[in-house]
């Protein structure tokens, strides 16, 4: 584990777990549709305003190498 990973705020329900490389440490996993209904289901937006907000708030703001990474799942597609 790594206790330096950082978690994403408010987005419990969407998280997958720890994903690791050669080289790296562990860093948090989300699941990026799961996300995206959140901002939907919790904050009212459309799924338009939640992916927008998602990419410039969430997936564009990286922090670091212990910034989480955010899984699109292909088999949802």
């Amino acid at each position: 584990m790594n206790a330096e990973a950082l978690m994403a705020d408010g987005l419990d329900d969407a998280f997958c777990g720890m994903v690791e490389r050669f080289g790296s440490s562990p860093v948090a996993c989300y699941d990026t549709q799961k996300v995206l209904e959140i901002f939907v289901e919790r904050d009212g937006m459309s799924m338009d305003e939640a992916n927008e907000h998602f990419q410039f708030n969430v997936l564009g703001a990286y922090l670091g190498e212990n910034t989480p990474v955010f899984l699109v799942n292909m088999s949802e597609e």
